[in-house]
């Protein structure tokens, strides 16, 4: 599997979120580019960047982007960035300023001939972010509740062309309490055939061992995992998860 240490930016910082509430944001770092460099020691091969001021705001923020031009330029991994991508303009203005994969959520759930456009121009270097509370899914950073289930949404995507997943469980994200196996198999079934990356809940190496176990015997698509607040909070250091996962990412 592939695992991508998460960066969320807010007002041009690296923070932490509790169950996307943005009330309940910790700093972890005023500088995210020392932060991209650090996990870049530790030996990470990609990094999930998100600009949580855009999301809110429906537009990337521009203090966020500097700090994502930042890192493109001086880390040199490959990022996959979220946060505010409502149009395929802005989508073709992320990827040629380098990033290698832009995740988008919210046009997706309100647009679909905007979402279906996306899809059908730049394919693999889109994924749609399944934000599920509660099993319905959530839009604008999380703000908003639909009345449409994830498996739902999945599916529908799915007609539209999306190629990858991104499934974050809100209830577990920054809560440390593990992942949500179950719910995560119900969203794999839904989505055959099609690359999926789990987020929420990741806490400990037996859970970072439960996801491979998932990937070697059951579910081969999915492909990787994001880690936050485990990996800020100190509960998992990034070189024993990328050790218990390496033969798994050698097997192919």
């Amino acid at each position: 599997m592939d695992i991508y240490p998460a960066i969320d930016l807010k007002g041009g910082k690296c923070v932490r979120l509790t169950q996307g509430r943005f009330e309940e944001a910790t700093i972890y770092a005023e500088d995210p580019l020392k932060m991209a460099r650090h996990w870049q020691s530790q030996g990470a091969k990609r990094l999930h960047v998100v600009d949580l001021d855009g999301a809110r705001m429906g537009h990337p923020s521009n203090q966020n982007l500097d700090v994502l031009r930042q890192i493109l330029r001086q880390v040199g991994l490959p990022v996959q960035f979220g946060g505010g991508i409502r149009s395929a303009e802005v989508v073709e203005r992320m990827l040629r300023m380098g990033v290698a994969r832009v995740v988008i959520s919210t046009v997706a759930v309100r647009d679909a001939p905007v979402a279906q456009g996306i899809f059908t121009v730049y394919g693999e270097a889109v994924a749609v972010a399944v934000d599920a509370r509660d099993g319905m899914v959530a839009t604008h950073g999380w703000q908003q509740t639909t009345v449409e289930s994830a498996v739902e949404f999945t599916h529908r995507m799915i007609q539209l062309g999306a190629k990858r997943f991104i499934l974050t469980d809100i209830a577990r994200d920054g809560m440390l309490e593990g992942v949500n196996l179950d719910a995560l198999k119900r969203f794999l079934s839904a989505a055959p055939g099609h690359p999926v990356i789990a987020s929420g809940g990741v806490t400990t190496l037996q859970d970072i061992d439960a996801l491979d176990d998932l990937q070697r015997t059951s579910y081969p698509l999915l492909e990787g995992v994001i880690i936050g607040k485990a990996l800020y909070a100190g509960k998992l250091a990034l070189p024993d998860v990328l050790a218990r996962t390496r033969p798994a990412s050698q097997g192919g």
